[in-house]
């Protein structure tokens, strides 16, 4: 269908709603929104598979503008296709508490699949969500019914793609054959310093060429027809396909377009009029939509219905036809878990290393949850986080339960956020405690949409041993810690792994890190007795008479350490407690009463143990409590005399208790 008069004045549209807002702000990005319009009005308007009347329509196409600076480009787009977002919405772009925050942020504006803003994110999070499109349609689509059937479409800027993060996952995109995942790459030449020449010439086409990518070229990124033609192309493809869209940044402002002054400012009053002007645009009230242009999207909001209706009719087939997976299906929906874990956990005694634990849980648990994707970068041996029994997801079978990452950790972190915002999808990911750090803004952004990942993190200390400083993590659990929404467990012995698996697989609303241990455990008995307590954070596990001289506190490997010593201490006539704390986060959300019956205020003596940082440790200590933690970096030699040589065995725990004791 010809393009007429009606959709270039939709054009204009979008890109004088994005020029008032920013205006109206007083800051924001126009020059991506004024570039990049037409190229968003294709495939909104003739591609993209969505329902404003129902964001969370499961079988969507998922958009990612991974160049989030250009936010008012979506917010014009989701106000005039009718998602419930107002024009009053845009006037208060970019203010406190507005629906129209500076970058998109899932969960807080209806239409955003997902939060971007930090370059080199969107992209990798959408791979991440092409693969869980390809898992579930591998899984669930029949002949005569396919359930599982959308693209992921995403727009880049020449900075995303500069983020190491975005070669990483199109490298992985690549071999994985991701053919449903298409990139319009607004190719403008300009970054907010200035030109890209200054620091970006390589060819990226023949780059993306190399990672097995299809790449397409629009050499006039305002010729409608000529990206229809080569979106329609992409869809066709047997491959991801990058399609290249030329494009001048800031286009219809006549002192910055094509220049840097127009990537990150407001254009200015007259800069805006003259910009206005070139678009004929005869409007002088701002934020004005077209009458012919609400009848325009009107229609568009109808079909996007339709095609949901459609879609409904078809799964209500698949439904009759194949009750059993549709039900499986609807249940990984849902996000919820049908598994009776007391009945399927595995037992444990003697001595079991934590990561050990945890493979034998997650094979346990993984008969019972069919969506389960599990992945490691290149470390699936060491961080024992294999599925048994299942294939490789790839090409050859993506109905695969396991994926090999490939040392990428940074593209890892961000399509695991992709595999969760799809849902359908229970994901988790393993590396070294060490390297969360190549994690780290993924994990956060995480934290921030409250996305179920699970980080399986093993190697968590200076145990580790022979590997040396490099490998054995130091600052990581109070840096994890320290970010908002993120529960960070460190388990004890082989149980305390069960249960913290259970956690995370019942409880949705957050991202969860298991800090693991490399070294082998004794099994407890004194913490079967605590099951229902790990969640709340930390409990006493252990007490001689009222407790009330002093409490020893730790985590993970050092609780059987403290144990040991408080036992010791005891026989001396010593009233301890011993609380092992699970997670300061869940801790800290308990009730003050509970809080108070571990902690109590007046028992003013406390040593916290702990093979890290002692940064988390401060209000827990006070001023008359110490610590026994680590303030330097580790060293090289087998794990149990780096230990000893830091101070962890029973006999300094004791020598540490009795100088508090003593003051």
């Amino acid at each position: 269908m010809p393009y007429t008069e009606k959709d270039l004045l939709a054009v204009q549209t979008i890109r004088t709603l994005s020029i008032d807002a920013i205006e109206k702000a007083n800051s924001g990005h126009p020059g991506l929104p004024m570039g990049a319009a037409p190229m968003a009005y294709v495939l909104w308007s003739r591609f993209l598979q969505h329902n404003p009347e129902n964001p969370h329509w499961f079988n969507r196409d998922r958009f990612v503008l991974s160049a989030g600076h250009g936010s008012m480009l979506l917010y014009s787009l989701l106000h005039l296709f009718g998602y419930d977002v107002t024009i009053d919405d845009l006037k208060s772009f970019r203010q406190y508490g507005s629906r129209t925050p500076g970058h998109p942020e899932y969960g807080h504006t209806p239409g955003v699949d997902t939060t971007t803003g930090p370059l080199g994110q969107g992209i990798a999070t959408a791979v991440g969500m092409a693969v869980a499109e390809r898992f579930l349609a591998a899984k669930y689509n029949r002949p005569d019914a396919q359930v599982v059937d959308h693209y992921t479409y995403v727009i880049v800027g020449d900075g995303d793609l500069m983020e190491g993060i975005s070669g990483e996952a199109s490298s992985l995109a690549g071999h994985l054959k991701l053919n449903k995942l298409i990139v319009l790459y607004d190719s403008n030449d300009i970054s907010l310093d200035g030109p890209t020449s200054w620091s970006f010439t390589e060819d990226v086409k023949a780059r993306y060429q190399s990672y097995g990518w299809n790449v397409l070229h629009v050499k006039d990124g305002n010729d409608l027809e000529e990206i229809e033609e080569a979106i329609k192309e992409a869809r066709h493809a047997n491959a991801p396909t990058l399609i290249q869209v030329k494009t001048i940044i800031g286009y219809g402002a006549p002192t910055k377009q094509g220049t840097s002054k127009a990537h990150g400012s407001p254009l200015g009053k007259e800069e805006a009029a003259k910009a206005k002007a070139f678009y004929q645009w005869g409007h002088d009230d701002p934020f004005h939509v077209p009458s012919e242009v609400r009848e325009l999207f009107a229609e568009l909001k109808k079909a996007c219905a339709s095609r949901e209706a459609a879609w409904n009719a078809v799964y209500v087939e698949f439904q009759k036809k194949y009750p059993e997976l549709a039900q499986e299906l609807d249940t990984a929906r849902s996000g919820k878990v049908r598994v009776d874990f007391p009945q399927v956990m595995p037992q444990f005694e003697g001595e079991v290393a934590t990561r050990d634990a945890f493979a034998k849980v997650i094979n346990a648990i993984a008969p019972h949850v069919p969506t389960m994707l599990g992945g490691s970068a290149d470390l699936s041996e060491s961080n024992k986080t294999l599925i048994a029994g299942k294939d490789h997801f790839g090409p050859e079978n993506y109905a695969g339960q396991n994926v090999f990452y490939g040392v990428r950790e940074h593209a890892m972190g961000a399509m695991i956020n992709g595999l969760c915002l799809h849902q359908g999808i229970f994901p988790y990911v393993g590396t070294f405690l060490v390297f969360c750090d190549y994690l780290r803004p993924s994990i956060r952004l995480a934290a921030l949409m409250k996305q179920p990942a699970l980080y399986v993190f093993t190697h968590d200390s200076i145990a580790v041993g022979e590997d040396g400083p490099t490998h054995e993590p130091i600052e990581q659990l109070a840096s994890l810690r320290a970010i908002p929404g993120l529960v960070v467990f460190r388990p004890a012995d082989a149980q305390e792994t069960g249960y913290a698996v259970e956690y995370a697989l019942t409880h949705r609303e957050a991202p969860i890190v298991l800090a693991l241990s490399r070294q082998k455990l004794p099994v407890l008995p004194e913490i079967q007795k605590h099951r229902t307590e790990f969640a709340k954070g930390a409990y006493v596990l252990y007490q001689h008479g009222d407790g009330q001289q002093l409490a020893i506190m730790a985590t993970g490997s050092e609780v059987h350490l403290v144990l040991e010593a408080a036992k010791r201490l005891a026989a001396e006539g010593i009233a301890v407690r011993v609380i092992n704390v699970t997670s300061f986060e869940l801790f800290e959300s308990m009730d003050a009463a509970y809080r108070e019956s571990v902690l109590p205020g007046g028992l003013r003596k406390r040593l916290a143990v702990e093979m890290a940082h002692p940064m988390s440790w401060g209000k827990y200590v006070g001023l008359d409590g110490d610590t026994l933690t680590i303030q330097r970096f580790g060293a090289s030699g087998p794990g149990e005399v780096v230990m000893r040589e830091y101070g962890f065995t029973v006999e300094n725990v004791i020598a540490k208790a009795k100088a508090i004791l003593n003051r």
